[in-house]
């Protein structure tokens, strides 16, 4: 087996197999991450003490043979990047080479610097060439080493002499066995509406979260998933300082959950996709856009409930985005979360219902303004 390297370029020998994909890992005390390099998805967060990775889904599975062994091509998985898009490109940008959601997850990522443990951290860079797009992205995660929660932050910049629009979408999915029937999404989105209503105005009907709407006027709890996952995307803004979503399976004692600044990401996106009559997959997806459309149509809609549906970057500019991802044991009586507060130090997870009963990780400083 042999891996040969041309600058940033990875080439695969006919040897190699997807067992080999080169990985970024980053192996604390209480959790292990894990960056699969072809595409940049953050492939695995799991507990030390506990296997099960809400993160398991991978895009191969949306293939026509997905039994059959994936190429060695980057792809998405779990957790993956939309950039400089968040869905369609145009009938031009497609005969150019440009696919859905981007460049992000259709190239090779580069480590800069492998993980590091220092100060009670694990500090890891990495960064990926945008050709098409014009854009680079510089991604650097730290992960505590007692705690199992990490920060990503994400420096775009414009390597092209012109500005240009464009978005940032982060795409966490996840996937059976952690998610099934009892799994239980929140989120503390506000106003949405449904991807699948035509245009002009999408956002007519408004719904609020956890509220959609069938085409038929049924209306759903989109907190929940079983053989019916229509609608499948909706988009709600977050008026709050931090957005957050979160998604328990209390029969297996996990939650894993999102924060980040309202200022970076104002937009929660919904996808809900079911199989054979079972939960498949579920987008817990944040980020600069609530539009599933290709760049003119969101030019041209320019905004949605006061919100703006796309990020403008200036020649040679850059731009930083940040989140932070972290997992949690819960009890099996766990209905749900109400809210998650972050307090510059501490993240404080207060369970939906009547019981009063709240879960609290220290977790220090986790964005760049705190």
């Amino acid at each position: 087996m042999r891996l040969i390297l041309i600058p940033t370029i990875l080439l695969w020998t006919t040897a190699m197999h997807a067992a080999d994909r080169p990985l970024l890992k980053l192996d604390g005390q209480a959790a292990k991450l894990v960056v699969d390099l072809g595409g940049g998805s953050i492939s695995d967060f799991h507990l030390k003490d506990n296997p099960l990775n809400p993160l398991q889904w991978d895009s191969w599975d949306f293939s026509p043979d997905p039994s059959a062994e994936p190429p060695l091509e980057p792809r998405s998985m779990g957790h993956f990047l939309c950039l400089d898009r968040w869905g369609p490109a145009t009938e031009a940008e497609i005969a150019h080479g440009m696919g859905w959601h981007g460049e992000a997850t259709r190239v090779w990522w580069t480590i800069d610097e492998k993980a590091e443990k220092k100060d009670g951290q694990l500090t890891a860079t990495m960064s990926a060439e945008l050709p098409l797009a014009g854009l680079r992205v510089a991604r650097t995660i730290r992960m505590a080493d007692q705690a199992a929660v990490f920060t990503v932050s994400e420096a775009v910049t414009n390597t092209r002499h012109l500005g240009r629009i464009y978005n940032i979408v982060q795409h966490p999915t996840i996937g059976p066995p952690f998610l099934d029937e009892s799994t239980v999404v929140d989120a503390n989105g506000t106003r949405g509406f449904m991807q699948e209503t035509p245009m002009p105005t999408p956002e007519d009907p408004e719904v609020r979260w956890p509220k959609a709407l069938q085409k038929d006027g049924t209306e759903v709890d989109i907190r929940f998933l079983t053989d019916d996952a229509t609608p499948g995307v909706v988009s709600y803004i977050v008026e709050a300082e931090y957005g957050w979503t979160t998604a328990i399976n209390a029969s297996r004692g996990l939650l894993i959950g999102y924060i980040w600044p309202r200022v970076d990401y104002p937009w929660f996106d919904a996808w809900r996709h079911a199989k054979d009559g079972k939960p498949f997959a579920r987008g817990l997806e944040f980020g600069t856009t609530g539009l599933h459309q290709p760049g003119p149509v969101l030019v041209e809609k320019g905004k949605i409930f006061g919100e703006k549906i796309f990020r403008f970057i200036d020649a040679d500019e850059t731009q930083t985005f940040s989140y932070a991802n972290f997992l949690m044991e819960i009890p099996s009586d766990f209905a749900g979360v109400a809210e998650v507060a972050y307090d510059g130090d501490a993240l404080v997870v207060r369970e939906d219902g009547d019981k009063d009963r709240a879960l609290t990780m220290k977790v220090g400083a986790l964005f760049p303004a705190d």
